[in-house]
């Protein structure tokens, strides 16, 4: 029977591949330099393949290596909960989180059933706003942590193509007047789309505002409106249009995590690491992620890779 995989040299593993330096990967984890490249001979020696490449100053994962991130991801995990089942101290309280409803539909339950499995103790309270909304909650002293669009955030936690969407069953973007549903005027989707469209010389007009994601959708998915959403909010039945129908690309969806002040600092903390590997861990939805045509892009260090759409692709059902 094979040996098992060793955790210490798998948080090691995953200490280096967030960080892309041994060096740094060795202060995380409280080990020599020499004890991190030792870890990783003998890990590299147990799988039987060479997990990281020099490039530069850098290491980067090798083909293999990037195979084996999500285990070892999911194992350190697996590993923490059961602990934390077991653990007559584990952290008990109440924290605070925000989000605007079209990141929550899709981002939410991976996050909470992550967290309260390790966190059986804790109590979750979550906001669902706008953005704006959100940042003023959080410097209010209203939130603990907020996921947010863009702005103010503090760090970027993932990172997703901001798309123009329609109807699979209607032509609504042939209309010579393209019809429009968005968020607020202080949404930044809203803004951006509204530049694109002048600066292309297409005719629009807004007929549809909501800070509502269901509303939204239910407008585009009538065919009464065209609107623009990140890859996470896309549903059964939209198409997403492109340069062929006019519309040129968007600039990228930053989803960014903001902290606020609170005294339950180590509970943030635990939900602050859950929300990064809950958002690395999930992708586009199922049927999405299953049909044909996508292309691979790399993200930078804490974005998914992303599977990028190609305009007209009708999404089915799931």
């Amino acid at each position: 029977m094979a040996a098992p995989l060793d955790l210490d040299q798998l948080a090691t593993f995953v200490a280096i591949a967030d960080t892309g330096s041994f060096t740094r990967a060795a202060e995380e984890v409280h080990r020599t330099q020499s004890a991190v490249s030792m870890q990783m001979r003998r890990l590299e020696e147990r799988v039987g393949k060479p997990l990281f490449e020099k490039d530069g100053r850098t290491n980067r994962l090798t083909e293999e290596g990037e195979k084996l991130l999500p285990y070892a991801r999911q194992m350190l995990r697996l590993n923490r909960e059961t602990l934390a089942a077991f653990d007559d101290e584990c952290l008990e309280g109440h924290i605070r989180i925000g989000m605007p409803d079209d990141y929550a539909e899709r981002f939410l339950p991976e996050i909470m059933a992550r967290f309260s499995r390790s966190n059986p103790r804790v109590e979750l309270s979550v906001l669902c706003e706008p953005t704006a909304n959100l940042v003023q909650h959080v410097r209010q002293g209203n939130l603990d942590l907020a996921l947010v669009t863009d702005e103010d955030a503090s760090d970027i936690v993932r990172r997703e193509p901001l798309l123009w969407v329609g109807s699979a069953n209607h032509s609504t973007h042939e209309r010579p007047v393209l019809p429009m549903a968005f968020g607020r005027p202080t949404c930044s989707w809203r803004r951006a789309a509204c530049e694109t469209l002048s600066r292309t010389n297409r005719e629009y007009r807004i007929l549809f505002t909501s800070f509502s994601a269901t509303v939204i959708s239910a407008a585009v998915l009538s065919g009464v409106a065209v609107s623009v959403l990140p890859e996470c909010a896309l549903r059964p039945g939209m198409r997403v249009l492109g340069e062929n129908e006019g519309l040129p690309a968007l600039p990228e969806c930053r989803i960014g995590m903001m902290r606020g002040r609170t005294s339950q600092v180590e509970v943030a903390d635990a939900l602050a690491r859950h929300i990064i590997e809950s958002l690395d861990n999930i992708s586009v939805p199922m049927a999405v992620n299953e049909a044909e045509g996508f292309d691979f892009a790399s993200l930078p260090h804490r974005a998914r890779r992303s599977k990028r759409l190609r305009p007209s692709q009708i999404l089915p059902g799931w």
